[in-house]
């Protein structure tokens, strides 16, 4: 399997896992009255599990948008520090036919 990919899918169980953190903490620490709510609910399952599921989704996605910058390039984590060349601004002549 390539590299990027066994990247993702771990960044991707950590973000869930995360997620799952966060959630559990809502409901310990009753965040919103939430776990009133879910609680007293027939299907509040399903509420846990839509607010598990879809925090999943972004943490996820900034466990991985943060991971990308870091293991890629070379080794002295400094990037290429190539001088930059700027062309020196000469003005070109422009020839015009007059009309008539």
């Amino acid at each position: 399997m390539p590299h990027l990919v066994k990247l993702y899918i771990r960044q991707v169980l950590i973000g869930y896992a995360i997620s799952a953190a966060f959630v559990a903490m809502l409901m310990v620490f009753n965040v919103a009255n939430l776990w009133h709510l879910v609680s007293g609910s027939s299907i509040g399952w399903l509420a846990v599990l839509m607010l598990w599921v879809f925090n999943g989704i972004v943490f996820a996605g900034v466990q991985f948008a943060l991971s990308l910058p870091k293991g890629h390039g070379d080794d002295t984590g400094r990037g290429r520090r190539d001088p930059v060349h700027v062309p020196l601004a000469e003005p070109v002549p422009v020839r015009v036919r007059a009309r008539g």
